[in-house]
């Protein structure tokens, strides 16, 4: 397999990067580097060996954590150079004694349900502005490259489902998905139970849960299922 190809879930759980966890596409590792100068200098050392190996991660760095994405360009296609990458990044972050943290990562989406995504989506991204990548789903959607805005995609209905759904009744276009660490997943449901929310199907577990909120509102918790 060359270093561009696109790795399947299997082959990245099988890479067993210890510090990283698969969400919608990408991998993601988040360092607890307790002040903001040592992380600042955890990322000066990646930036580095990332420019060495011609890669441009996506990091994001605050006064306690730095988290970084690998794979987020072209659809969110992980490649062996990122696995390459992800154990140079573990590598220097030991060597600096940050602990990683990564059944904390994840990452929020929202699904429009909707039969015309590729009519509608042109309007999304001019009001996003016009510098959004394509993502991943199936029937479209937009991502935005520096971060800042939450990913879109469009769920087209289905007349059969492998797995129907209670009627709602509450309506609802929009719901949020919530894509969390496979070894997170029902940590996190438990917790949204706990605090008042409704478990509607896991039929389709493990690949992703339906809860509502204590109003009616439903919304997805999902996770890369771990392929054989």
């Amino acid at each position: 397999m060359g270093g561009n190809d696109g790795l399947t879930g299997a082959e990245i759980n099988r890479a067993a990067v210890n510090d990283w966890r698969q969400l919608a596409g990408p991998i993601r590792s988040r360092y607890r580097t307790g002040d903001f100068a040592a992380g600042l200098a955890f990322v000066t050392q990646v930036g580095e060996a990332a420019e060495q190996a011609d890669l441009a991660p996506h990091i994001t760095l605050s006064g306690t954590d730095v988290i970084i994405t690998l794979g987020s360009g072209d659809g969110g296609v992980v490649t062996a150079r990122d696995i390459t990458f992800a154990r140079t990044v573990s590598s220097i972050a030991a060597d600096a004694d940050l602990t990683a943290d990564p059944t904390s990562v994840m990452q929020m989406e929202f699904a429009l349900d909707t039969t015309a995504g590729s009519r509608i989506s042109p309007f999304y991204a001019a009001l996003l502005g016009d510098e959004l990548d394509h993502g991943p789903h199936a029937h479209g959607g937009l991502v935005d490259p520096t971060g800042q805005a939450v990913p879109l995609w469009w769920q087209q209905p289905k007349e059969t489902s492998r797995f129907p759904l209670p009627a709602t009744g509450v309506p609802q276009t929009w719901h949020p998905d919530i894509w969390v660490a496979h070894d997170e997943a029902e940590h996190r449901i438990a917790a949204a139970l706990a605090a008042g929310g409704r478990l509607v199907s896991d039929s389709a577990a493990p690949s992703y849960w339906v809860l509502e909120d204590p109003d009616g509102n439903r919304c997805c918790v999902c996770a890369p299922m771990e392929e054989e």
